[in-house]
């Protein structure tokens, strides 16, 4: 179901509550309410004693349209009134002696309501009396019942992806000298099962190619292909497999598929896209879990629950804390007012994000109803609903501009060289703030002074100037209370810790049963500790994602990290191992890469070379007719799969050939310097400052609904998406923008320029061209058709000229694009 899908439910019902002529739907209420409920003279005695009150004196804080709903209590519908808030039920029908609403009202006891104005002794009657009534109410349709759910859980741990792994017995194989290693052994098994052969291994030129693009993303240099090449020795491919693995640059490559999966952006998007100017310390921390080849098992803790690792005996690390941003980068409807509906969207966004990303389940989809397909009820929504609830998102941005939930941020020590400067910037901002509210205050007195006399446009100028005050008050405070020589960064912290009430068909005004926060019942077995009254949970749904025994979290990381490599992965929806994602095409060997992932302490690279020294991997992407024929989508791995390079891949690869990547890591990001703005409105700044820049892609400002043009046109990841695969486009935009691009025949005119100033003659500089953009050799006919080209372009263009159109036609070309 759409993640916003109650919200439409919401309004609808709020529209069919305001028209009281309309008929009314029974409800199911308790004790003596069941005998008002028919009774004409009760529902009469509400709607001119007891709806007019609530209306006038109680709906403002406590209603579905409340901007801030007080203790978690509607006082709007009839299930909201027998819910109860965050102290209990408020009404006791036939009771009221019992009815703590009554003893508000009356103001017996500590709690007064309303909390300015005391109601009179007459209307306080009129409660009392309705409620001996049985609390005769007719304005919600539905009961809020249970949800009663249908699922078979005990059916549902039969499904293969619930069954945890376990290592399974090598399989036979007739020709035993192909294979090099396990891996090789399952794959040439389903082979030989399915009456197919395996093609050629790859050359050396397209080994080395493929492997620099596949561990790292940038191309090799012809130095580093020559040295491949001339390398005699056994484990000469294994040497340089090591070599990538400790690169730097792997983890800005591999960093960039994990931040595909966590929809990693610098703004939030949606209809107020206020820019995130912390978000590059997660960017960067995961780049470096990766380069130090961090255990997938610490990874996954820190993001879910790094602030609670101390478990109160240490306080969190800056890195811990910078990883909880995993759960603050989503996209949030900040211009929702109602606080109540904001949080729930935030954790529906968080519940999807965690269950999609370690688990491969859209859990997401049981928030209205019991999962359509999967074995997740409702109330196991509302079980995981219950953890994100008991957690505060910190994810910054100011109020204003339509913002009405900005929030805190995390206080790290961050650099001690920039301390002054940083001191001097919070004063600065904190000057120019009260400044600027002193202004408004001024004008707002000014206004006030003319009274009756102020004109129509001033008065609409009061009204503006009130909202602006209000939220300069805000930001003042906000920026007082942080350390000014602190830095920030996003992500969560434990806030208010409660169990969740389910939704019944995800209608906040229609609450059921209350569930204890928890995991998804269908994986009980799962070794799981308990959720103590004092935490929110995170760090016991850490801890249970990553058990040895989950049968899910080992498995969809090992079958992302085979898609990255082989270019599909073992199972194809990369997100959705449930009923209507794809069946493994080799469930053994998944469950042997699961296994081995866990044993060798989740090593993302002991993974990644094990898959790569495989023979499997080693493959040509030719093809034969008998297995086209057979298996023509390849999910056999007869071959090994072209592959598109991605669209950071594309543009690195072009600097790199054209000698001018900056290889060094970016020091923050631009969006920083842009600081707390909306997106819309800071378009030409940001394009004046990411503009010539020469740092490899992921540094790139990635921002929701603005993504640089090179990465929308060739496919990146959307990042208000989870995105375990990325979508693969052919447009003509695509063709257009190779041929015209400044950034494209820019990095064409710097490939020429070092093909000129590196070669001695057109054959060699042609030859030279050729290993720059392919890392091969270049055939005598290819150098007889550039040596053409070249001739045929003289008389339009000088020197310069001639080879920036030639080394743009390689650059354009389909070989430059795809891995073979």
């Amino acid at each position: 179901m759409g993640r916003y899908f109650f919200s439409a439910v919401f309004l609808r019902v709020i529209n069919k509550t305001k028209i009281f002529g309309t008929a009314f739907a029974a409800v199911a209420a308790l004790g003596q309410a069941d005998a008002a409920k028919s009774d004409a003279a009760g529902m009469a005695f509400f709607e001119k004693n007891i709806r007019p009150v609530l209306a006038n004196n109680c709906y403002q804080c406590h209603s579905a349209e409340a901007r801030n709903l007080k203790g978690e209590l509607f006082l709007d519908s009839k299930q909201g009134m027998l819910n109860g808030g965050e102290s209990g039920p408020v009404i006791v029908p036939g009771k009221p002696a019992e009815s703590r609403l009554l003893q508000a009202i009356r103001r017996d006891g500590k709690l007064k309501m309303p909390p300015r104005n005391k109601l009179s002794g007459r209307v306080a009657d009129n409660f009392a009396k309705w409620i001996r009534m049985g609390a005769p109410d007719p304005r919600v349709a539905n009961g809020g019942n249970p949800v009663k759910s249908k699922i078979d859980l005990e059916a549902g741990r039969k499904f293969w992806s619930f069954i945890p792994p376990d290592t399974p017995d090598t399989p036979e194989v007739a020709d035993n000298t192909w294979p090099r290693g396990e891996i090789d052994r399952f794959v040439l098994a389903k082979l030989e099962a399915n009456n197919l052969s395996p093609v050629r291994d790859a050359t050396r030129h397209e080994l080395i190619r493929r492997t620099y693009f596949d561990l790292i993303g940038l191309p090799p240099s012809p130095g580093q292909v020559a040295a491949f090449l001339s390398d005699t020795s056994v484990n000469a491919f294994e040497k340089v497999v090591d070599e990538l693995l400790r690169s730097p640059h792997f983890g800005e490559h591999w960093g960039r598929h994990w931040l595909d999966v966590a929809r990693y952006s610098e703004s939030n998007g949606m209809e107020r896209n206020f820019t995130y100017p912390h978000a590059w310390r997660y960017r960067d921390y995961v780049i470096d879990s990766f380069n130090d080849d961090k255990s997938f098992r610490r990874f996954v803790r820190e993001q879910v629950a790094g602030d609670l690792l101390g478990r109160d005996k240490r306080e969190p690390t800056d890195e811990e804390l910078v990883a909880t941003g995993f759960l603050a980068l989503g996209p949030k409807p900040l211009n929702q007012g109602n606080k109540v509906l904001f949080k729930l969207d935030v954790v529906d966004e968080q519940i999807d994000v965690t269950t999609r990303a370690f688990l491969g389940l859209t859990v997401s989809c049981a928030r209205c109803h019991d999962h359509k397909f999967d074995p997740i009820p409702t109330r196991d929504y509302y079980a995981m609903a219950g953890i994100f609830r008991s957690t505060d998102a910190l994810y910054g941005t100011v109020n204003g501009q339509g913002n009405r939930q900005a929030s805190d941020l995390h206080a790290i020590a961050g650099n001690e060289a920039d301390r002054v400067e940083k001191t001097r910037k919070h004063d600065n901002s904190l000057y120019r703030l009260n400044g600027r509210l002193l202004i408004m205050e001024e004008e707002m007195r000014e206004y006030r002074e003319k009274g009756s006399n102020a004109t129509g446009n001033e008065r609409t100028r009061m009204r503006t100037l009130t909202r602006d005050i209000r939220d300069a008050r805000a930001n003042i405070k906000s920026l007082e209370k942080k350390s000014p020589d602190a830095d920030y960064a996003m992500g969560v912290r434990d806030g208010r810790i409660g169990d969740a009430r389910v939704l019944v068909r995800g209608e906040i005004r229609n609450q059921g049963q209350t569930v204890k926060r928890g995991f998804p019942q269908v994986m009980d077995g799962v070794k799981a500790y308990p959720i103590s009254n004092r935490s929110s949970g995170r760090l016991q749904l850490a801890n249970w994602l990553t058990q040895p025994d989950n049968p899910l979290t080992s498995r969809v990381m090992a079958n992302r990290i085979w898609h990255h490599l082989f270019g599909e992965g073992i199972v194809r929806t990369m997100d959705n191992f449930g009923a209507t994602g794809e069946r493994p095409t080799h469930p053994g060997l998944l469950d042997y890469l699961a296994v081995r992932f866990v044993e060798h302490d989740w090593s993302v690279k002991s993974m990644i070379r094990e898959m790569v020294l495989s023979r499997t991997y080693q493959l040509s992407s030719d093809t034969t007719e008998a297995n086209a024929a057979a298996d023509p989508s390849n999910r056999f791995l007869w071959r090994m799969n072209h592959k598109r390079l991605g669209a950071e891949a594309l543009r690195d690869a072009m600097l790199a050939t054209s000698g001018r990547l900056d290889r060094q890591p970016a020091g923050g990001s631009v969006v920083t310097k842009l600081g707390n703005v909306n997106v819309g409105r800071a378009q030409r700044q940001l394009s004046q400052m990411q503009r010539n820049t020469s740092q490899r892609s992921v540094y790139l400002p990635i921002l929701r609904n603005a993504l640089p043009e090179m990465m929308r046109l060739f496919d990146t990841a959307e990042p208000s998406l989870i995105v375990g695969k990325r979508n693969e486009t052919t447009v003509p935009t695509q063709a257009l923008y190779l041929m015209n691009n400044p950034f494209v025949i820019g990095q064409a005119f710097n490939m020429a320029k070092r093909v000129m100033d590196t070669a001695e003659g057109r054959p060699d500089g042609i030859r030279l061209a050729y290993e720059l953009a392919f890392a091969r050799a270049a055939t005598d006919d290819e150098v007889s058709r550039a040596h053409e080209f070249l001739n045929s372009v003289a008389e339009e263009k000088d020197r310069p000229g001639q080879w920036t159109v030639l080394c743009q036609a390689l650059l354009a070309s389909a070989e430059f694009r795809y891995i073979d």
